[in-house]
């Protein structure tokens, strides 16, 4: 009885380039072999910039959102440790976190001011974070191609 594979292992190989020869072929697309017949499919991808444009967008949206919530993070913790507030680096932080903090400043109001901020740019930070999320999710179900998007997989038993 022969094996299936034997055919297939008996087939001619294609020869390798050498080291410094020069590679003509290296633009072309790859033989597909149909029958010991060679085919040669070419793929055009027209969406490529809009895919490339989009994700550019999504990695900027990202970035920003991130370095806002890390922003807020940083003045929690420097508030908490209770760091020199004249200090040009927590002046520095402090300014940016005021301009950040989404209107959440005086939301929560407890008696230690540890737990305000805390609290309060807490919640920014993770709204940052959950608007970026959105944000770019929302942006790459609209803009991009189907193919080219994230794919949401069920597993589901068959009998």
């Amino acid at each position: 009885m022969t094996d299936p594979r034997d055919a297939e292992l008996r087939r001619p190989t294609e020869r390798m380039p050498r080291v410094n020869e020069p590679m003509a072929h290296v633009n072309e697309p790859m033989p597909r072999r149909v029958n010991e017949q060679v085919v040669e499919e070419v793929v055009e991808r027209d969406d490529y910039r809009r895919v490339r444009t989009v994700r550019a967008v999504c990695a900027v949206i990202d970035v920003l959102c991130w370095m806002f919530a890390i922003v807020l993070f940083v003045h929690i913790f420097l508030v908490i440790a209770e760091a020199n507030t004249t200090n040009g680096f927590f002046q520095f932080v402090s300014g940016w976190a005021d301009g950040i903090t989404l209107g959440l400043d005086g939301l929560f109001t407890p008696e230690n001011a540890k737990v305000a901020t805390l609290l309060n740019e807490g919640l920014a930070a993770v709204l940052w974070l959950v608007i970026g999320a959105l944000l770019t999710s929302l942006i790459t179900r609209l803009a991009l191609p189907v193919d080219h998007r994230r794919a949401w997989y069920r597993r589901t038993v068959r009998p």
